[in-house]
């Protein structure tokens, strides 16, 4: 594998379901989440390409850890996010999780339940959360909140492109146990359209999701930084608007992204709900100083 290809991420972070960096975070923590993202997003791609093997794979995936980790200078975007990660004395903790996750999808392509799935989730997605809120120096305590937001995000992905991850990749994240229950199997998966019988599993796992979300709706409320607050809340708001359509639609046959218009009327909705958050804790805080707390 060419060194230069890999480090040429094959997204951008606009062309996420979810805003990344956007400019509702502060201007001084955007470049290193945006350094982060472009290392995931450009390791990921080694891992979702269909023309290597699962050694080169990891083989690929090997070299961006080495660079990360200080032993070479060979991958363009991990240098660059090693060095962002010292300068704001951060650690590689997460991007190492992630890359563990990356190797997960070069080695497994079935998900037995729902567990292995959340399991997969914990390295997948649960870092991407804990990153940011790691760069804004939030308590851990927001963990649990964030680990199920940001598991209920990367499941909503699973579930828009199950389609398409099992024809290109021969990939499927929805669980084994859960097609069978519905007396149906991965090959449905290839169809124009679902069966009654996957749409049902689907559905299923959609309001599984749905609860995933309804904990991470606790996140912008816990969150110190104002506008991080905006942000998780406009991210909490677009998860379960999609969630919501993915109980009732056929992500075989139908468009389940939002457009960029209903994108943007959700995220002021999102925003207003982040103000509320807001409003509502320094009020209590106002509060409890009065009570000389």
């Amino acid at each position: 594998m060419n060194a230069d290809l890999q480090s040429v991420p094959t997204k951008t972070h606009r062309d996420e379901n979810f805003p990344v960096a956007s400019q509702l975070i502060a201007a001084r923590h955007r470049p290193v989440i945006l350094a982060f993202y472009h290392f995931v997003r450009a390791a990921d791609d080694i891992a979702d390409n269909p023309e290597l093997t699962s050694e080169q794979k990891l083989a690929g995936l090997d070299r961006y850890e080495a660079t990360l980790t200080g032993q070479t200078d060979d991958i363009g975007v991990a240098c660059a996010l090693r060095a962002i990660l010292a300068e704001r004395q951060l650690s590689p903790r997460h991007a190492l999780d992630l890359l563990h996750a990356f190797r997960m999808d070069a080695l497994k392509n079935r998900y037995e339940n729902f567990d292995e799935l959340m399991h997969y989730c914990a390295y997948s997605a649960a870092p991407v959360g804990r990153f940011v809120l790691d760069v804004h120096g939030e308590s851990e305590r927001t963990w649990l909140a964030s680990d199920a937001l940001c598991s209920a995000l990367q499941i909503i992905n699973h579930l828009q492109d199950c389609g398409a991850d099992y024809r290109n990749l021969d990939r499927v994240y929805v669980p084994l146990d859960a097609l069978a229950l519905e007396g149906t199997n991965v090959e449905a998966l290839g169809a124009e359209k679902a069966s009654p019988a996957l749409l049902a599993c689907l559905h299923k796992i959609a309001a599984r999701t749905g609860d995933l979300v309804q904990v991470g709706w606790q996140l912008p409320s816990l969150v110190q930084d104002f506008r991080l607050c905006l942000e998780t809340a406009v991210i909490a708001r677009l998860a379960r608007v999609l969630v919501n359509g993915l109980r009732h639609r056929d992500p075989l046959s139908e468009t389940v992204h939002l457009p960029k218009p209903r994108v943007l009327g959700w995220t002021i909705v999102g925003i207003g709900e982040g103000i509320s958050h807001c409003a509502r804790r320094a009020g209590s805080r106002i509060a409890m100083s009065g009570k000389g707390v």
